[in-house]
């Protein structure tokens, strides 16, 4: 098992990592930024009034994407399962 190698899985890791967390990263950032917008304009500064929103985007987002999501994660699973054979340095 070379360096290359290795370093091909790791970055194949990383990126479908990057990859699966981006959608709900984004969402909840963006329903973060808009309720910080509405309680900088209504003066309303109580901490906890982001979480509701926040989760039901991150859930909606879940329930639309998990299926790419999951079809993204098997395909790398069954790629990193075909490259086990080129781990052994036979």
């Amino acid at each position: 098992m070379s360096q290359a190698f290795l370093s091909t899985v790791f970055n194949e890791a990383i990126a479908t990592t990057l990859k699966l967390a981006l959608p709900t990263l984004l969402v909840s950032m963006g329903v973060g930024l808009l309720v910080s917008v509405i309680q900088a304009v209504t003066q309303i500064q109580e901490q906890t009034l982001t979480f509701i929103p926040k989760a039901f985007a991150v859930g909606v987002t879940l329930v639309l994407m998990g299926p790419w999501m999951l079809g993204s994660l098997l395909q790398f699973t069954i790629d990193l399962y075909a490259k086990i054979p080129l781990m052994t340095g036979n």
